[in-house]
């Protein structure tokens, strides 16, 4: 009996993404809510700690690819899941668009996101400058909700360590989520970099130190995911998440069937119904016809092992590939591969992850394709200028002028919280919608995706075209010094 007490008291908990992040990550964000339904309820049995089903890119695509409201998942699924918390990917000052956003639309956003059903918030920054998650994180506690505060994972060199990211940074900026008031601290290891051993000694040295849950995010793209669970649940993390096999592995997460089993019979057995799950996953293999033409298939592999050597994420990759395509010049695919390296470095060793990593990327072609640094992009130049907030490393003082110079936001950077710099927008965009508007969730939809909201809206509600000015983005407005 005592034994039992204590594999109860030291299971290991399992957030589920297959509703968000799994098909996310392998069907391009494209799950209907009409097939989460079937399994929606005995879902909700399962005993997990959490599952995901809202953020990252399915604001995006519900109403521009699949004709959902984006905000009508959440609603609907808390019909059928009454007992499990729900969980969301936000992007700090960011939220689900790609852009920062003034703080009357994070406060209103994150209190309309808490009022449909959001639980847990997992809130995170691509340059780790957690004043970027500030605002957001003010709101979650005033609703009341599970306030995750989450690293993102990157690499200066093969492995943890170097003069970037190595354990000291993780350990600091853990603590600063801490003292933050983060219920639960979460290690985002966007693009499976994270190595068994490296994440043994990473969660063993914040089980001494941090006092609230641990939580790893991986994905198995480089194909060392589910290595890197084992040691990190030997580590003691108190969190993990996985997705229904069907959509794990891949660019995804690793699979919690293979887990559950590896679990058995040791003191982080979860408890949970493999025999349950194994029937979820039938239903996810019934559907998988209607989806699986968005399944990358162009090779045999299921893992990107050149990853392990470039770092760059899979998402990022196929933006590259996309880009060059249009172009004309995928043949100079590994010279950009080199460049983006070499540009990241130039930009402070920043994590690449949305949207950072599209900003690099992007310069990254111009670079190859016409010179370094002969074009550079707008949002190169705010990321420069700190409107993106604190890269972990200073960028070199010649190289800041170079790219600033006669910019017409500014040529000095910015050393301030980036949301100061942006002013309020809600009342601005109710006045530009008029009519078209009929609710708050309206309104901050549209702020975050104009042009396809507006197309979305007057289908909704059967409106005929409807001429909208065009809102200007409080960041093409020159940032105060």
């Amino acid at each position: 009996m005592e034994k039992l007490k204590m594999i109860a008291a030291n299971a290991l908990k399992i957030q589920d993404n297959t509703f968000r992040d799994g098909h996310q990550s392998i069907y391009a964000t494209r799950m209907k809510t009409e097939d989460m339904i079937p399994i929606a309820e005995e879902m909700d049995s399962c005993g997990f700690w959490a599952i995901e089903v809202w953020g990252g890119a399915t604001f995006d695509t519900m109403h521009r690819f699949l004709g959902e409201d984006p905000w009508m998942r959440p609603k609907i699924l808390k019909k059928y899941i009454t007992k499990t918390p729900f969980s969301m990917l936000l992007r700090g000052q960011n939220l689900v668009g790609y852009r920062h956003y003034a703080d009357d639309v994070v406060r209103a956003f994150v209190d309309k996101a808490c009022e449909i059903g959001i639980d847990v918030f997992r809130c995170f920054d691509a340059l780790n400058d957690f004043r970027n998650i500030e605002t957001c994180v003010e709101r979650i506690k005033a609703n009341g909700r599970h306030f995750q505060g989450s690293v993102c994972y990157s690499l200066t060199e093969g492995g943890l360590g170097g003069n970037v990211y190595n354990l000291n940074y993780y350990m600091s900026k853990a603590r600063e989520l801490e003292q933050m008031g983060a219920e639960s601290v979460c290690i985002k290891d966007m693009a499976g970099m994270l190595s068994p051993y490296d994440a043994y000694d990473l969660f063993a040295a914040l089980k001494k130190e941090i006092k609230v849950p641990l939580h790893l995010h991986t994905h198995y793209t480089s194909g060392m995911a589910s290595m890197t669970y084992l040691k990190a649940i030997e580590a003691g993390v108190d969190i993990v998440d996985t997705c229904l096999a069907p959509f794990a592995l891949r660019t995804s997460m690793p699979a919690i069937e293979p887990l559950l089993a590896a679990l058995r019979g040791t003191g982080r057995a979860t408890g949970m119904d493999l025999h349950k799950l194994l029937a979820l996953g039938e239903h996810l293999e019934n559907i998988a016809p209607k989806y699986n033409h968005h399944l990358a298939n162009h090779k045999l592999s299921i893992i990107d092992s050149g990853v392990l050597a470039h770092q760059i994420p899979g998402g990022m990759i196929s933006n590259l590939t996309s880009q060059l395509k249009e172009m004309k010049a995928l043949d100079r695919l590994e010279e950009i591969y080199r460049e983006v390296e070499q540009t990241r470095k130039d930009m402070g060793c920043p994590p690449l992850v949305t949207p950072v990593s599209q900003i690099v990327g992007a310069q990254a072609v111009l670079n190859v394709l016409f010179g370094r640094y002969v074009k550079v992009t707008n949002q190169l130049k705010d990321l420069v200028l700190g409107l993106y907030g604190k890269t972990p490393l200073p960028i070199e003082p010649e190289l800041v002028r170079m790219i600033l110079k006669k910019y017409k936001r500014g040529e000095e950077p910015v050393a301030g919280r980036p949301g100061d710099y942006l002013p309020p927008e809600i009342a601005n965009a109710k006045k530009q919608m008029g009519n078209l508007a009929r609710t708050d969730e309206d309104v901050l939809a549209y702020i975050l995706y104009p042009a396809s909201m507006q197309e979305f809206l007057q289908k909704k509600y059967g409106a005929g075209p409807t001429s909208i000015a065009t809102i200007e983005s409080p960041q093409q407005k020159k940032a105060a010094a």
